[in-house]
């Protein structure tokens, strides 16, 4: 994956200096939305992602719905420093960060909307978001309530070498990276189309099983929208190299549902299911890989997931 030519993003707030502390716990359903979830024995569990009940319900694509309407986010703490920080990591997610940006500002425009981005929390061990405290245990994920990405680059080690999602050590596994970064930016992209308070009125009427079918479709539109990034910044950039796809299918592969399941408590629950299969997560990608359109992503009118 090359980043050259990937314009920086200012909208990165660097909380990695923070003192997380000790006594953080897990946040429970107040809306944050991950790149998957992870339950493994042990006293309290490893979760990729917070509680996900909450976005239950249908969607619109860009030819409709408005911007939703959320609470204003909290002031960061002081030691928080804003812009994109000067290392490594924090230069990649700056660029990751910005090359979404430049291209849904083009295609809301495409549709005469406005596309507002959203601030990247960078943290290292736990931090507070509008949506509960945030522990690294959870992994990267988007809280609607204060339109924030939050993300302990830890993660990415995890994907690595805890799930060997792509081959350690490997320039390729950038390009997984920043699909998963993509992944939550294609959560904010569904909030600001207002499908997020859609899916949180029609959760109301829905059983656990039937929310966990319809979490799989918000979660499997996330990720073809992380594809549709990905085609449009390939055009523009032209910035991915040989094996990068591959990593960042065998990354959705790693973090599938069935997968997952099968690591930590060898069988499979498919009612418990709420992002969707290896293939599945795979597929979705790919649509939006290819076509690039952001009507192809309508996985809540799709016939077969």
């Amino acid at each position: 994956m090359r980043l050259d030519e990937l314009p920086r993003s200012d909208n990165v707030e660097d909380r990695r200096s923070e003192d997380g502390g000790a006594s953080f716990r897990i946040p429970g359903g107040r809306g944050g939305l991950g790149i998957g979830t992870i339950i493994v024995l042990g006293l309290v569990g490893y979760w990729l992602g917070i509680d996900p009940s909450v976005l239950i319900g249908g969607a619109e694509i860009l030819t409709g719905g408005g911007t939703s309407q959320q609470p204003s986010s909290p002031a960061p703490r002081d030691s928080a420093q804003t812009g994109a920080p000067s290392d490594q990591m924090g230069q990649f997610v700056s660029a990751v960060l910005g090359s979404t940006e430049a291209q849904w500002q083009k295609i809301f425009a495409q549709y005469g909307k406005t596309y507002e981005p959203p601030t990247l929390v960078m943290f290292s061990g736990a931090t507070r978001s509008a949506c509960g405290f945030a522990q690294s245990a959870m992994g990267p994920f988007y809280c609607p309530n204060d339109r924030k990405v939050y993300l302990d680059t830890s993660f990415f080690q995890d994907l690595e070498r805890r799930f060997r999602a792509c081959d350690a050590g490997s320039k390729s596994c950038q390009f997984s990276q920043a699909y998963v970064i993509a992944h939550e930016v294609g959560h904010h992209v569904q909030n600001l189309l207002g499908i997020l308070p859609k899916v949180q009125q029609v959760q109301q009427g829905l059983d656990k099983v039937e929310a966990n079918q319809v979490q799989v479709r918000v979660e499997l539109q996330a990720d073809c929208l992380a594809g549709v990034w990905a085609h449009h910044s390939q055009e523009t950039w032209n910035f991915i190299e040989p094996g990068d796809v591959e990593a960042a299918m065998q990354t959705a592969s790693a973090i599938g549902d069935d997968r997952l399941q099968r690591r930590t408590q060898g069988y499979v629950v498919p009612d418990a299911f709420t992002h969707g299969t290896s293939q599945q997560r795979t597929r979705w990608f790919m649509t939006g890989l290819n076509s690039g359109k952001v009507d192809s992503c309508d996985t809540f009118n799709a016939a077969q997931l």
